[in-house]
């Protein structure tokens, strides 16, 4: 059974730091494209950031470009969002998703990836 688990979420003050961790389990992405997306209570799930499957390519929102950084660990399985500089717009629910092809590709939209992990609160206080 394929399994993404994200870790990491909080609260924290504005201009401050987090870095989420998303663990997969039951296959190897190593050859796929990883993903962030983020939602808000009565908002659609919003793209945040994605990453290729050697980590060579990556791609931001505007609204996180320059203060967030995704990256992946292939040998640990393991997807990275650290995320500086946070504003108050940045509360939301952070869910790490997964392709399920094998791609050196990565994707922007929701509907392009297969897997999603169960989320982890972010709460930026200003």
């Amino acid at each position: 059974q394929v399994q993404l688990v994200e870790s990491g979420g909080g609260l924290v003050q504005a201009g401050g730091s987090l870095k989420l961790s998303c663990a997969a389990s039951g296959r190897t992405f190593s050859r796929s494209a990883m993903g962030w997306f983020r939602q808000v209570p009565g908002k659609e799930r919003e793209f945040v950031a994605a990453i290729s499957s050697r980590g060579v390519n990556t791609y931001y929102a505007a609204s996180v470009k320059d203060r967030f950084t995704i990256s992946r660990d292939n040998a640990k399985n393991t997807l990275y969002l650290q995320m500086n500089n946070l504003k108050p717009e940045d509360t939301a629910v952070y869910y790490c998703t997964a392709d399920a092809r094998e791609t050196r590709m990565y994707y922007i939209a929701a509907d392009d990836y297969d897997y999603w992990g169960q989320g982890t609160q972010v709460t930026v206080s200003s």
